[in-house]
């Protein structure tokens, strides 16, 4: 609301071999590769809203009339409209080879409420009718794949930018991360440089693991920024980041980029 920078937020807990993440920010494109890397065969878009596609009464168009105009081949599962207005469930899922996940996120359109689970690429309907009924009962704060023995890999996206995501992969988590720096890195080189950063390298898996390893919880935000170098300030948090949280008055490492060597490094901050 003060027109500050919006900040990289990320957060990891671990139970009962479940990693769950809450993360910003990120658009779901931007980590559709991600999530296909881990996923099953196919993945059901079980939710999803858009301004991008609207039909003569400024409504979002269904799902499956989104993924015709895209050109996206999938299967179009009914769920009916006793689901019309239950919190990430739409009225019908789109049912999609994993491979085709990046097509239909292809970064045309923005999506600013969007869920996603991975099932078998030869789920039938009554599978799917129980996907629906497991996502129309489970509380907010209760693990979604505990309840889901076949999926590896949730995620749910809102307001094009907060990022929730669960998974079995323990590597997920890290990469998630990694990801979230290079976005933050290249948001910034390609203000300075009024051109798109299409190349950014992400940092190696070693970093993010490291900063997992000393905090679940950080927030990070940019420092100094030249056309060879991107610094991020990092803090360590108590607790999950939340919005109109302020930076903490000092880092505690600092995460940089630099683009004359293609790596990045990681310090005490200053």
């Amino acid at each position: 609301m003060e027109r500050l920078p919006f900040p990289l937020g990320f957060s990891v807990r671990e139970a009962e071999g479940l990693w769950s993440v809450s993360a910003a920010a990120a658009q779901a494109g931007e980590l559709a590769d991600l999530l296909v890397a881990v996923a099953n065969d196919a993945v059901a878009v079980v939710s999803l809203e858009t301004n991008s596609y609207l039909d003569e009464d400024w409504q979002s168009l269904r799902p499956s009339l989104i993924a015709a105009e895209l050109g996206v081949p999938c299967t179009v599962h009914s769920v009916g409209s006793w689901a019309s207005g239950t919190n990430g469930l739409a009225e019908e899922f789109l049912v999609m080879e994993r491979g085709l996940l990046p097509r239909f996120l292809d970064g045309t359109w923005s999506p600013y409420e969007l869920a996603l689970v991975d099932v078998p690429v030869d789920a039938t309907a009554e599978q799917l009718d129980e996907l629906a009924l497991v996502l129309g009962t489970t509380d907010m704060d209760e693990p979604l794949l505990s309840r889901l023995g076949a999926s590896r890999v949730w995620f749910s996206g809102h307001d094009d930018c907060y990022v929730w995501v669960e998974t079995r992969d323990p590597a997920l988590p890290a990469a998630v991360l990694a990801r979230l720096l290079t976005l933050l890195a290249g948001s910034a080189l390609a203000e300075r440089t009024e051109e798109p950063v299409s190349r950014v390298p992400e940092p190696e898996p070693w970093l993010p693991e490291q900063l997992i390893a000393t905090a679940p919880h950080w927030i990070g935000a940019l420092d100094d920024v030249t056309e060879d170098l991107v610094a991020i300030r990092l803090a360590a948090l108590p607790e999950p980041w939340r919005l109109g949280l302020p930076f903490p008055q000092h880092a505690d490492l600092t995460a940089t980029l630099d683009l004359r060597r293609g790596s990045w490094r990681l310090t005490a901050a200053r």
